[in-house]
């Protein structure tokens, strides 16, 4: 199975390099993505928006045959939701590390500080405590050296959608930085924050106790989780 691997905010393609190897151990083909204005700390980012970062995705499941599985991290939650509005017969399962689908209309945060066209990696206090679980202080060093900047018209632009086929995609959500209970609690309870989760008819929910990166804090469970998922979708 082809897997592409779309990174959160401020991440390239290196992010993924501790969780490929099980994947293509497994045998599997994975492509982890470098989204466009992440290329660099010096790369271009005006102009940038969420759209061209699904385009940029939509571009590379062109490339191929067949059904694809998505991976999105954080923000890459809300790109492999609208690439899955773009190519609902592609891809296979999409899924959400940490995340969730975004909604038409929504945006992915418009309240983290913009400087220009960038939107800098954050002071570690702008994070709430769950995000950090288990990123030791090491990881952090190292984060914080590989961060670059977001484009700003992907952090507050607003996500635009066509396809109600896309709620056909099966989904995974792995859980980390709070318990999968929570999120079907809001489900259940008609929560803005879940009303597009809400809407897929095939959801399920995978618990990985740990911060809002597993990808550095516990990529071989990582690795497994998804490599469950996939099984699931072929």
């Amino acid at each position: 199975m082809d897997i592409i691997l779309v990174p959160g905010f401020w991440l390239d393609a290196s992010s993924w390099e501790e969780v490929t190897p099980a994947l293509a151990a497994a045998g599997h083909t994975c492509h982890p993505l470098t989204l466009p204005g992440l290329e660099s700390k010096n790369a271009k980012r005006a102009g940038l928006t969420l759209k061209d970062h699904i385009d940029a995705v939509v571009k590379t499941v062109d490339a191929l045959e067949g059904k694809v599985v998505l991976v999105g991290h954080s923000g890459g939650g809300a790109v492999i939701h609208g690439v899955a509005d773009a190519r609902p017969d592609r891809v296979a399962r999409n899924i959400y590390v940490d995340s969730g689908p975004l909604g038409e209309g929504g945006v992915i945060n418009d309240e983290l500080p913009a400087d220009g066209d960038d939107v800098p990696f954050p002071p570690w206090d702008g994070f709430e405590d769950a995000d950090l679980t288990d990123l030791t202080e090491d990881l952090r060093k190292a984060f914080r050296a590989r961060a670059i900047p977001e484009p700003k018209g992907v952090a507050h632009g607003r996500q635009r959608l066509h396809d109600v086929r896309r709620y056909e995609v099966p989904a995974t959500v792995i859980a980390c930085q709070f318990p999968s209970s929570l999120l079907q609690e809001w489900i259940d309870a008609g929560h803005p924050f879940t009303a597009e989760l809400a809407r897929i008819r095939d959801v399920e929910f995978v618990d990985l106790p740990t911060g809002h990166w597993p990808q550095f804090t516990k990529p071989a469970e990582l690795a497994q989780a998804i490599l469950a998922a996939v099984d699931r979708a072929t």
